[in-house]
């Protein structure tokens, strides 16, 4: 199936490519990379946006086509709200992919990057009736702080982005049901972490649940205080965890900066 969209009849100029834009393209070419890497990809879908800065209502997204680990900073296509291409690009936009990133950074100041997957152990935990279960540490970085959103088919109209928003409210991730993960980050670093994060809780519980024994979940009031604990007064995060990342990149293949 294609949803790839070249936009014709509108150029919509681009302006010259700043130093806080060339970073932004290389940290998200590091995202798309690591995604890779780790194989959380799927095919040539799914996304991982940022915003770019000092331009409002303008983003970099990956080339659809290409696969994850084919992505680096200078093949990124800029876009605005809209999924019209900003500038030149050899590459068209998977658009109707975008409507849902668009949706969010619309509505969330905070939200400079959004990273959709389709990973698959949280594909599984968005299958189940009671979703993310407090059973790990790295689950309990989401309690409370979890949003859901109902499969309604491929299709996404802005009804149904409404909707989507209405349930993301301010929360930093969400389980849409029977599709995927997704998480909004104030960074390319924090988007990244939250996802690694939540894939990670989702991984163990799929193993746990496979030992087909009951599960030992805590307290109420002690997963609360732990949430409140991993979550450190509202810190950025990634900010320590990225620079160790992006060593490890580099140490394999580098050319995601090119």
């Amino acid at each position: 199936m294609s949803f790839a969209h070249t936009p014709s009849g509108r150029t919509v100029r681009a302006a010259a490519q700043s130093d806080d834009e060339r970073r932004v393209r290389v940290d998200l070419a590091a995202a798309y990379r690591l995604v890779a890497m780790n194989g959380w990809d799927d095919l040539i879908y799914t996304h991982i946006s940022a915003s770019v800065p000092g331009e409002p209502g303008h983003f970099l997204i990956n080339p659809f086509g290409l696969a994850f680990d084919e992505v680096c900073a200078s093949n990124l296509v800029k876009i605005d709200v809209d999924g019209n291409i900003v500038g030149e690009s050899a590459h068209p936009v998977n658009a109707t992919g975008f409507a849902l990133h668009a949706a969010i950074h619309a509505a969330r100041t905070d939200a400079f990057s959004v990273m959709h997957l389709h990973n698959t152990s949280g594909i599984a935990v968005a299958t189940q009736r009671d979703g993310l279960l407090p059973a790990s540490q790295h689950a309990l970085r989401f309690y409370g702080q979890l949003a859901y959103h109902d499969y309604e088919g491929l299709a996404f109209s802005r009804a149904e982005g409404t909707r989507l928003v209405d349930a993301l409210g301010d929360k930093p991730a969400m389980l849409l049901r029977n599709h995927g993960t997704l998480t909004v980050g104030r960074t390319v670093a924090e988007a990244y972490v939250l996802m690694a994060t939540l894939i990670k809780a989702c991984e163990i519980q799929i193993q746990a649940q496979a030992g087909h024994t009951p599960l030992a979940l805590p307290h109420a009031d002690i997963a609360a205080r732990t949430a409140e604990q991993l979550r450190d007064g509202g810190a950025i995060e990634g900010e320590f965890e990225w620079p160790a990342l992006l060593r490890k990149l580099d140490r394999i293949d580098r050319s995601y900066s090119d």
